[in-house]
């Protein structure tokens, strides 16, 4: 994400925080084996002292990467490869996976209101061709799926809904644009297009257009990142009036009528993902800040300048206590002892949010920041990854961590990743289904 970061790379959600408050096995023959995994922790004591009380299981928790595709930050490396190019550098992604002893691979097959794959709603992407719209001759989608499963891997298809485009002209968009044959539905923010989360018909459609994955496609599950309404910029405003006027008298104010909006997103999704294919999961990676404790004496123990629910108008944590997803990935970028926003007070808090509810609880890690000297010095020790590992080992409802992103799972820029395998990642083992 700092390269670009995957939040739209506007400034990374967790820079906005910092800124604000100072071997091969086919499908199927993954297994999971005998690890040394400690007791559940309910609270009080540290991960070391947690650590000094273990039992003998076979445990299965999901390992995965995020692979994006938006800027071609991950893949393509560039646009416009020919397709054989294009699949050897899927294909290499993958094969790091296993070599890795990973086991999902979170691939982003609808980065700004387009396809990956032959979609009857929208253009194809133009991170693959560098065209919008054009085919480029083979089927990334179907291609990523059918590969994934050889090697063992789960594949999740990525999807961002309302994001429309990197800029604000929507002349750039192909005529044949959704956006452009509607161009009521479009809003600009930010030096991006977005469409409308308050207009029925755009919730309608862009949960059709991801749908067709679901029905086309072997996936393993449907997955979102942070974006709902957008990140706030400073001295912009996102001008919804004209639809809050028309939909929003039942609600006291504009901001519950946008969680609304948001909620009935994720509801109808969620409905209509298990009518199309029960066993696909439906699961959402959001900042991982809900609120903080000041704000809300339920939030987390933090200082965020950025609360999903009140920024992005997500309630993230209402999703997980409703039961409507079957699994939060919280990206919980910051290292053990960061101030705003302390890994090791945000992972209990997202533990005990999840208990009891049957939502998998997957922590999302900054991957990206290790080595990078623009962060903390915490990101400069190759092992700072590895001690949240160690650390979530405490906590019972951790079922795995997701690591962003793919291109730094590859490069590894100091032996962070390389020691989190050898410390953690023995073995292959099944995702926790």
């Amino acid at each position: 994400m700092r390269q670009i970061a995957r939040r739209g790379f506007v400034t990374g959600a967790a820079g906005v925080v910092a800124g604000v408050v100072a071997g091969t096995a086919g499908a199927g023959e993954a297994v999971a084996v005998p690890q040394t995994v400690p007791k559940a922790r309910t609270g009080g004591s540290s991960g070391q002292e947690a650590r000094s009380h273990s039992v003998s299981v076979a445990r299965r928790e999901l390992r995965g990467m995020w692979v994006a595709t938006v800027a071609n930050i991950d893949w393509p490396s560039a646009p416009g490869l020919t397709a054989a190019e294009q699949q050897a550098e899927l294909i290499a992604y993958l094969d790091e996976a296993v070599d890795r002893r990973l086991n999902a691979v979170i691939l982003q097959v609808r980065p700004t209101a387009d396809a990956l794959w032959p979609s009857p709603y929208e253009p194809w992407a133009q991170y693959l061709t560098g065209v919008q719209g054009q085919d480029p001759g083979w089927d990334p989608l179907g291609t990523a799926v059918r590969e994934a499963h050889r090697r063992g891997l789960e594949l999740h298809a990525w999807f961002n809904p309302y994001r429309v485009a990197n800029h604000t002209d929507p002349s750039r968009l192909i005529p044949t644009h959704p956006a452009r044959l509607h161009p009521d539905w479009v809003l600009p923010y930010g030096g991006k297009l977005y469409y409308n989360p308050g207009l029925p018909e755009v919730r309608r459609f862009v949960q059709d257009a991801m749908l067709d994955a679901v029905r086309r496609y072997d996936i393993d599950a449907v997955h979102w990142d942070d974006y709902f309404y957008p990140y706030p910029v400073a001295g912009q405003v996102f001008d919804d009036d004209a639809t809050y006027a028309k939909y929003g008298a039942d609600f006291p104010d504009k901001a519950a009528w946008r969680r609304d909006n948001t909620d009935k997103l994720v509801r109808e999704t969620a409905e209509r993902i298990k009518k199309i294919k029960k066993n696909v999961q439906f699961g959402i990676s959001p900042f991982g800040v809900w609120r903080n404790a000041a704000t809300d004496p339920l939030g987390s123990d933090t200082k965020a300048g950025v609360q999903t629910y009140d920024d992005l108008h997500a309630d993230t944590r209402g999703w997980v206590k409703k039961g409507w997803i079957d699994y939060i990935c919280p990206q919980i970028y910051w290292n053990i002892g960061f101030a705003a926003a302390d890994y090791a007070k945000l992972l209990p808090w997202w533990d005990e949010v999840v208990r009891g509810t049957g939502v998998d609880l997957f922590v999302g890690e900054a991957l990206y920041k290790a080595g990078d000297p623009a962060q903390p010095a915490a990101w400069q020790d190759p092992a700072e990854l590895s001690r949240h590992l160690d650390f979530a080992a405490g906590y019972d409802q951790v079922r795995g961590h997701v690591y962003f992103s793919g291109k730094d799972v590859v490069t590894d820029r100091i032996g962070t990743m390389a020691q989190v395998v050898a410390d953690h990642y023995r073995h292959r083992v099944r995702p926790p289904r």
